[in-house]
């Protein structure tokens, strides 16, 4: 099997197996698939904590205002008594005005946290470090944790407008925010390898060869982005390395240099005449009284 190391820009993503004879159009798509995917994750746990902390989002038009302005409009959030946690709520108001304040009980919260965690781990990117390969199945894992975690602390579910729902059932508007411009749509997606763009429409094998025990760095960009830059001659760990090499022979260099030792000029080795007097019977002369 070839291995992938997915990149994108300097930072590793996940490693992919795949093989020579695959075409580059399913290739590039199993890969964006799987980017996107671990970026779903991503925003789902970032979500958890403030659903572990404060409960279920509120309605669009709720959210942000005061508690006397919600009274004022005569605004009412029906999904407040159909959404409750496990065990009962604890109340922890949200300064932000996101959530609705009635809390998971603290053995919930852990089951959140617990899960979210775990989920994490599995499409983190320390697997590269690790040597782990990453699935579709493995993000499948990832996500089906996060839903069954949700589930056990809200078994009635999360209101429709609640961002970690609309995650799970791929409704989430992501417009106008950070997260959107991280996302690569299957079909603008492109792989570069070696400074060239792999081309749809051809196979691995036609830019890598036919050898099938091959790891490779692909980066994944999309498509009007340009040319990824080209990955560094040396990794930063031996850049590391190599600098602190030239950092101590500089520092040697410096006490070499402070330290003028010319005792050596005094030694029986440096001498020209030592041998010359021992065959002359010479080198073991005193001139004092013994």
């Amino acid at each position: 099997m070839v291995q992938l190391h997915v990149k994108r820009g300097d930072e590793s993503q996940f490693l992919f197996n795949t093989s020579v004879d695959v075409p580059l159009e399913t290739l590039t798509e199993q890969v964006a698939v799987i980017y996107n995917a671990r970026l779903k994750v991503d925003r789902i746990c970032s979500e958890l904590p403030e659903l572990a902390d404060h409960g279920i989002a509120m309605p669009p038009n709720m959210q942000g205002l005061t508690d006397e302005q919600i009274v004022d409009l005569k605004l009412r959030d029906e999904w407040e008594e159909k959404c409750v946690p496990s065990g009962g709520p604890e109340f922890n108001k949200d300064e932000i005005g996101r959530r609705n304040g009635h809390a998971p009980n603290q053995k919930m919260k852990e089951v959140l946290r617990k899960t979210m965690e775990e989920a994490k781990a599995l499409i983190s990117k320390k697997q590269v470090l690790a040597g782990v390969c990453v699935t579709m199945e493995t993000v499948k894992e990832a996500l089906d944790q996060l839903r069954g975690a949700v589930m056990i602390v809200y078994p009635m579910g999360l209101p429709p407008h609640d961002p970690i729902r609309m995650e799970f059932e791929n409704q989430e508007d992501l417009s106008g925010t950070q997260a959107s411009l991280q996302v690569i749509p299957a079909e603008e997606a492109q792989l570069w390898w070696a400074a060239k763009e792999m081309q749809r429409g051809k196979k691995l094998q036609d830019y890598i060869g036919k050898n099938d025990k091959t790891k490779i760095v692909v980066k994944i960009q999309k498509r009007g982005q340009g040319a990824p830059a080209r990955e560094p001659l040396v990794t930063e760990e031996q850049q590391k390395l190599m600098m602190a090499h030239y950092y101590r022979r500089q520092e040697e260099l410096k006490k070499l240099d402070e330290v003028e030792d010319d005792s050596y000029l005094r030694s029986d080795w440096s001498d020209r005449q030592a041998l010359k007097r021992q065959f002359q019977g010479l080198s073991n002369i005193k001139w004092g009284p013994r």
